[in-house]
């Protein structure tokens, strides 16, 4: 990781690293693969594709392959290995299978990871991965799901998707919803839309918390296109009763106007109070952050982590927190000195920054 303000690591409370990068490799995405965490080991997922610069799309090279790939961290995130664990990769290209049931969500080694039509179980710390499991299509509408849970018990699981809704006036059209496995993934219900109107208002890749046995917020991407300008935001839904019905709580930031925004990464900390990160790709772009006191009822001033991306391409943050209270936000970026687009982490203290 490298220091800036002072050699002490124990004085610094932002500090920046580089999770992987290589010549000529674009790295993008942590968001639609998913973090996970176990005490101060560290695993995140990321897109590795070929580098072509792009200034007004993705500076990903669509004529090559590109492949999902994970890196983990020992060590809170202060140093990181690239991993490519044959099943998660081969299994794009597999066509998803049935789950018969019996997936333990409360196992202790246990990761998940959801995109589109299908998701992966691992028990193992993602060393290795179930064969793609098929998600059902909920009504016949195209998912375009990524990687959001809370494990209730054992069998029992609520899974926060998306699918195409035609009647979104954005130029990508999706509405959130959340679904229950009870038995151990065999079989799912639908239980709710999460953002319940207007319906023209995009809304995808929610990142959700706990905050008692009933209740549950979620902070969502937003965009409305209007005036051939995209307007984008992250808001924050509120369920009562596990799920079943949401109502709209707070809108926790903007994320600049055209570019699509960027997803939000919420977490609980452990004084209780929740954590959001995101990218801001208007200026100064960069990595941001906010905390509510108030189970996301109203947030604090916007915390800038980083604010030197070097173009609007960056962001799709994954959060968590360490042992010692740190928090680590790994994202892809890209700024002069590291133009192609590599994952980095971002190591801050919620007590020191504002």
């Amino acid at each position: 990781m490298t220091n800036h303000g002072s050699s002490q690591h124990t004085d610094v409370p932002i500090r920046h690293g580089v999770v992987y990068q290589a010549l000529g490799r674009f790295c993008g995405w942590p968001a639609n693969t998913g973090i996970w965490s176990w005490g101060d080991e560290i695993l995140v997922g990321f897109t590795l594709g070929a580098y072509k610069e792009h200034l007004k799309g993705h500076s990903i090279d669509d004529d090559k392959p590109s492949e999902t790939v994970l890196a983990r961290s020992p060590d809170g995130g202060e140093s990181w290995n690239l991993e490519k664990p044959e099943g998660l990769i081969s299994g794009e290209e597999i066509h998803p299978i049935p789950c018969a049931g019996g997936i333990n969500f409360t196992h202790p080694d246990f990761a998940m990871t959801c995109r589109g039509t299908r998701f992966y179980v691992s028990y193992d710390r993602g060393k290795t991965w179930s064969a793609p499991y098929a998600l059902p299509d909920f009504g016949g509408e195209q998912l375009t799901t990524r990687t959001d849970h809370i494990v209730n018990s054992r069998d029992d699981c609520l899974f926060f998707l998306s699918a195409f809704e035609p009647k979104v006036q954005a130029g990508i059209q999706d509405r959130a919803f959340c679904a229950q496995t009870h038995n151990g993934g065999k079989t799912f219900d639908f239980l709710s839309w999460m953002t319940p109107a207007p319906l023209s208002i995009r809304s995808v890749m929610p990142s959700t918390v706990r905050c008692s046995e009933t209740q549950l917020i979620s902070a969502l991407r937003r965009r409305l296109d209007q005036n051939n300008v995209n307007q984008n935001w992250i808001s924050v839904y509120v369920s009562t009763d596990n799920g079943k019905h949401w109502e709209f709580l707070s809108k926790a930031t903007d994320t600049a106007e055209g570019r699509n925004g960027n997803p939000p990464s919420m977490i609980r900390l452990k004084d209780g109070r929740i954590a959001v990160t995101y990218g801001y790709r208007g200026a100064p772009a960069g990595m941001r952050a906010k905390l509510s006191e108030d189970n996301g009822k109203t947030w604090g001033n916007e915390i800038y982590l980083r604010r030197d991306a070097r173009t609007w391409d960056f962001g799709y943050p994954r959060t968590v927190q360490r042992l010692d209270s740190k928090i680590v936000t790994t994202y892809y970026y890209t700024t002069e000195e590291n133009p192609q687009q590599y994952i980095g982490a971002t190591i801050w203290d919620p007590e020191r920054v504002g």
